[in-house]
């Protein structure tokens, strides 16, 4: 089972939450990013086996980050976080790898299936 998750997402609160419900449900949550660049960065220094993905965040987009991630770990475990009404993003994101999504605001039991579900 994975047990290592990065969390990308420029909101510190949404971090927060998803640190939170990942942590609790027995899994390790290795690092945080909060925008693509970062994600890339962290992705190459920390390997974890699961990302939680925001799609819209500043200086690179979560869909640019999938796909930059996924050059060099092609078989990348990335779970998509959006918002209600950005189905097209999601699409899109899912066409560029990302495994699963899951829709603001989080519910507990939906994160940790989403995490289950990629192992």
């Amino acid at each position: 089972m994975a047990k290592r998750v990065l969390i990308v997402d420029d909101a510190a609160f949404m971090r927060m939450l998803l640190k939170d419900i990942i942590t609790k449900a027995g899994y390790e949550v290795v690092g945080e990013a909060a925008n693509g660049v970062e994600a890339v960065e962290k992705y190459k220094e920390l390997k974890p086996d699961v990302v939680t993905m925001d799609i819209t965040m500043p200086e690179m987009n979560g869909i640019e980050a999938i796909k930059k991630i996924r050059e060099f770990a092609p078989d990348a475990k990335i779970i998509v976080c959006s918002a209600m009404g950005q189905q097209a993003m999601v699409i899109e994101a899912i066409q560029a790898g990302a495994k699963d999504f899951i829709v603001k605001p989080f519910q507990h039991t939906r994160v940790v299936e989403a995490l289950q579900k990629i192992n």
